[in-house]
């Protein structure tokens, strides 16, 4: 059975991403419906998967991560309108028996993310 889990790395200061507000969504057409939200740990991963199990189904998903809260409270130098609030990710899930882990690599002014397992 396949798993879905994410972590956040703060490459600005080098260190995981703790307490970044997560929301994970499953897409279909115009719609989405909120499956989860959980709070990065001091790791910047979740304690348990997002997904796992029957819960993980083939098809579109999203992640929203609340980094501008998280930079707001971390890094109070910064300017009082940073530049990205909310970093969105969406992304298929074909084979339910995979494990998909979704990480972001994010600063005050950039991200990145890949596919991991």
């Amino acid at each position: 059975m396949g798993k879905l889990s994410t972590h956040v790395l703060d490459t600005s200061i080098g260190k995981p991403g703790q307490g970044i507000s997560i929301q994970l969504f499953r897409i279909s057409g115009a719609k989405s419906q909120l499956l989860t939200t959980r709070l990065t740990n001091s790791d910047g991963r979740c304690d348990e998967p997002l997904l796992e199990g029957d819960q993980l189904k083939v098809g579109e998903y999203q992640l929203e991560f609340d980094i501008g809260a998280y930079f707001a409270k971390s890094n109070p130098s910064l300017p009082e309108s940073g530049f990205l609030n909310t970093v969105v990710i969406r992304f298929q899930v074909a084979n339910a028996l995979e494990n998909y882990h979704v990480p972001l690599v994010v600063t005050p002014w950039s991200y990145s993310t890949y596919r991991g397992s």
